[in-house]
């Protein structure tokens, strides 16, 4: 018997035979190690696409948790900052930060809120890109995919205009720190303590105890009443006859008495003032004390400087003036009898 040997020309024609294209190097190779030509054909499907869906599979992963690392970075970053807007002037603002821990958590909540979601929608990202891509690998078209997911996307933000609105908003209010949980804010349609942000409503109870449920995207001007620092203004009412200069000095000294009061000075930031006289009343003459207080502190310190007022306003002996009116009394004219009919 006499062996055939193939020449090298005909090898190449045989795995050309086999193989869709000669620059497929992956189905030569299978061809020559195996001898099995179904293998060969199918080492594109075997092989090679699957260890490119896993490619894109590990690098969506790495991307993912790089993304992920950063985003953590930030927020705690932003989780250990300060307090901005407070004037350090008075007493130090990092006697605030240290005497209400509340603050410096409510930021570390804040910013891992953020953290979340930013995490989600970078994940979001990543694996739709991943998944259009492994479909582009499969051989299919991804054209009509991406045409079709715009028109989803137009026709999905038309039907839900208010709540892509409300969404936004709610982005946005946790990602400037407009409010959070814990604070006391004027919504406009609704002011109280906010009990939940979240990313379409917002959840308030007021002093009633109602709760109130405010969307994101109707809340156009929001006061917050409990951010840095806040004011205790004062307006007292004395008679026109008390004199100005001692009620001063008593408001004054009540006010600094407070101040220094073991309860109350952590409350109090700065030396109390008294501005002077507001305005007339018809009842009396109305005097401003203001005092900078800590944020959700300005009510307590406000009664208590009212008890004290009322106390030393008695002991000193000025009055705190009632309604008063003032009566004209005039005599009627004498009425002339009317002349009786006399009858014919």
């Amino acid at each position: 018997m006499h062996a055939v040997i193939k020449s090298p020309a005909k090898q190449r024609k045989s795995v050309a035979s086999v193989c869709p294209s000669e620059e497929d190097d992956l189905c030569q190779l299978v061809e020559e190690v195996t001898g099995n030509r179904w293998l060969a054909q199918a080492s594109d499907w075997l092989i090679a696409r699957p260890l490119s869906i896993l490619t894109l599979i590990v690098f969506a992963l790495v991307v993912r948790w790089l993304l992920h690392r950063m985003i953590d970075r930030i927020a705690a970053r932003a989780g250990e900052g300060t307090v901005p807007g407070v004037i350090a002037r008075g007493r130090m603002p990092q006697m605030f930060l240290e005497r209400r821990p509340a603050v410096a958590q409510r930021r570390q909540q804040r910013a891992a809120t953020m953290g979340g979601m930013l995490k989600s929608i970078a994940t979001g990202v990543v694996f739709t890109v991943m998944v259009f891509m492994v479909v582009s690998e499969l051989g299919y078209d991804i054209a009509p995919l991406i045409a079709s997911a715009g028109i989803i996307g137009v026709a999905l933000g038309f039907g839900s205009q208010s709540l892509v609105k409300d969404f936004l908003s709610g982005v946005f209010l946790i990602l400037e720190d407009q409010y959070g949980v814990g604070d006391v804010v004027d919504a406009g349609s609704a002011t109280g303590e906010i009990e939940a942000v979240g990313l379409r409503v917002t959840r308030l109870r007021d002093v009633n105890g109602t709760v109130w449920y405010v969307r994101n995207g109707e809340i156009l001007a929001v006061g917050n009443m409990s951010q840095s620092w806040a004011r205790t203004v004062l307006d007292i009412q004395v008679a026109f006859t008390a004199d100005l200069t001692r009620v001063r000095e008593l408001l004054l000294e009540v006010a600094r008495d407070v101040w220094e009061d073991p309860e109350f000075q952590p409350d109090i930031l700065e030396e109390p003032e008294v501005w002077g006289v507001e305005r007339w009343d018809p009842d009396g003459i109305v005097m401003r004390l203001v005092l900078k207080t800590a944020p959700l502190e300005q009510w307590r310190v406000a009664r208590e400087m009212r008890e004290r007022i009322k106390d030393r306003f008695d002991a000193e002996g000025i009055e705190i003036p009632l309604p008063q009116r003032m009566v004209w009394h005039r005599d009627a004219p004498a009425t002339q009898p009317s002349p009786e009919r006399t009858a014919e």
